[in-house]
């Protein structure tokens, strides 16, 4: 098991922080709503995600391979909530402003959000399928993945909210800059689903 966590932690750090759907919203969230308000959104994601990675470890990627229409459907599906999740990015207001526009996910949007994000479901279904055997050690190894998954899943969670919150010192000074910012962020959230939707 320790050959396997080493292989697959590389593998588990490059795609859980690198910029994705998961981590934008999140930066974003802590730019405009702050840290305190973005907690139960980055709960969520540490809840739902691991539960995703366990799903697909207990055999559910193996409906994808028997029934294909089902993974396009779930992907036009994400892929259109991730541009109305980018449209309100674009059209935040600023957690000092007062102005009461946009609000942080919550925990329950953030555990739903998993099952139609399509870079956690390209990071589950790769992860079991890469890293586990057939045969009697599966269950183990799949504990190993899931247990890997949730630290990794906590550190950019963390990271990309503080991130966004750092930002925000600069930015709530500046409307237009905070502006920009979120419009940048919302094309970036939208720029990340193009590789998986074409």
């Amino acid at each position: 098991m320790l050959t396997l966590a080493a292989a697959f932690l590389p593998f588990a750090f490059a795609a859980g922080f690198t910029p994705g759907p998961n981590n934008l919203l999140l930066a974003a969230s802590g730019a405009n709503f702050g840290i305190r308000r973005t907690i139960p959104h980055v709960l969520g994601i540490v809840s739902g995600f691991p539960l995703l990675v366990l799903a697909v470890g207990l055999g559910l990627g193996t409906v994808f391979q028997r029934h294909p229409e089902v993974h396009t459907t779930l992907k036009f599906v994400g892929g259109a909530f991730l541009v109305y999740l980018a449209w309100r990015i674009a059209t935040a207001g600023h957690r000092t402003t007062g102005v009461a526009r946009g609000r942080p996910m919550t925990f329950v949007e953030a555990v739903l959000f998993q099952w139609v994000n399509p870079k956690a479901w390209i990071f589950a279904v790769t992860a079991v399928a890469t890293y586990t055997t057939v045969g009697g050690r599966a269950a183990a190894e799949i504990a190993v993945i899931l247990a890997i998954s949730l630290l990794v899943t906590i550190g950019s969670t963390v990271t990309w909210t503080g991130f966004g919150f750092w930002l925000s010192r600069f930015l709530q000074e500046s409307p237009r800059m905070l502006r920009v910012f979120n419009v940048g962020m919302a094309l970036l959230l939208v720029l990340s689903i193009v590789p998986v939707m074409t």
